[in-house]
């Protein structure tokens, strides 16, 4: 007697990625249901973070056993069973791609070729996302990195603030550099670079090291900034209004009045900073003012270039950018006369 029955349900296997810098136990809706309701869950790596929060919830996990092959979970999911696999975290982030969550390709590699060899029925294969990164969240990679490197690189673990100071100067002119330029990789690779002297900088004020100062990390360098943010913005976190560029300004200038308590209009102004950046900067802050202060007079190019530099900031043009501007022409100039045999002995 000949019957016709239906085939014997080849199952599902999940893949549940999660990421290492999302804190573990917030996972997705989705995730939690699926492993609640799996058959088997499996985890070879019995310290993997997530362990502790899936026990807790109720859910059981085979964990810290032999890595299972694409094989064994062909097998395990026989019958039409859910197995869900939790791969490692790859959580250094010390290389490339690191700590995405996707777990040993050796295991997605066997899979593929068990449903490539023709010989074995597949169960179906799930990828679900656990959780997600949020925006910013490879900058988490960047302190672990950077702390990393502050404890066994030999020369980072002795640098200090005012070694380093003169790398914040270069890499901030490299970054000026790459916006004049319009080179979008170039920019990209300038700001990583300005970045990560704040990073470095927080790290070494972490260690505590510096006996005037009390310590702090990045955590608190980001929590001044975003406190000062809200608070110079009203109009955005507040009850003000701004409708014009000019308003938000305005509102930034009273705040930090405010905040700064400044017996001048020159407090705060770089000394350090070049030049004709320097004239601009007092111009405009008597500008803004409502002063009314004579320009000093004296013998010399300084003082022509001062008058220059005021008449720049007036005007609304920033004189170091527009030197800068002519100044590339110039070396443009240059290379056209050297290429083509101008140029003198």
């Amino acid at each position: 007697m000949v019957t016709d029955e239906a085939p014997a349900a080849s199952g599902r296997i999940v893949l549940l990625t999660v990421s290492h810098r999302v804190a573990p136990g917030l996972l997705s809706w989705p995730a939690w249901q699926t492993l609640r309701a799996a058959d088997r869950v499996l985890c070879a790596d019995g310290g993997h973070p997530l362990l502790p929060y899936l026990r807790e919830a109720g859910v059981t996990v085979e964990a810290g056993t032999p890595a299972p092959t694409a094989q064994d979970l062909v097998d395990a999911c026989a019958g039409g069973r859910t197995v869900v696999v939790i791969p490692s975290t790859g959580g250094d982030a010390d290389g490339e791609g690191a700590g995405e969550g996707t777990g040993d390709g050796a295991l997605t590699d066997g899979l593929a070729r068990l449903a490539g060899s023709g010989r074995v029925r597949m169960p179906d294969l799930e990828l679900l996302p656990g959780s997600y990164d949020l925006p910013g969240a490879r900058l988490l990679d960047l302190v672990h990195v950077m702390d990393r490197i502050r404890r066994e690189c030999p020369w980072s673990s002795v640098q200090t603030h005012k070694g380093l100071a003169k790398y914040g100067i270069e890499e901030a002119y490299e970054l000026v550099e790459a916006i004049e330029d319009g080179d979008g990789d170039e920019l990209r690779e300038e700001l990583g670079d300005v970045l990560l002297q704040v990073v470095f900088h927080a790290r070494i004020a972490q260690d505590g090291l510096d006996e005037e100062n009390e310590p702090f990390s990045i955590d608190d360098v980001a929590a001044t900034i975003v406190e000062k943010l809200i608070h110079r913005h009203p109009h955005v976190f507040g009850d003000e209004t701004a409708k014009t560029p000019e308003d938000v300004k305005a509102h930034w200038l009273r705040t930090k009045a405010a905040e700064k308590q400044r017996d001048s209009v020159t407090d705060g102004v770089p000394l350090g900073q070049p030049g004709l950046a320097l004239a601009s900067k007092l111009a405009g802050r008597v500008r803004t003012a409502g002063l009314d202060v004579e320009l000093p007079t004296g013998d010399g190019i300084g003082y022509d270039l001062l008058a220059m530099a005021v008449q720049a900031e007036a005007a609304g043009v920033d004189p170091e950018t527009a030197l800068r501007a002519a100044a590339r022409t110039y070396r443009d100039a240059i290379r056209t006369t050297e290429a083509g045999g101008g140029a003198t002995e």
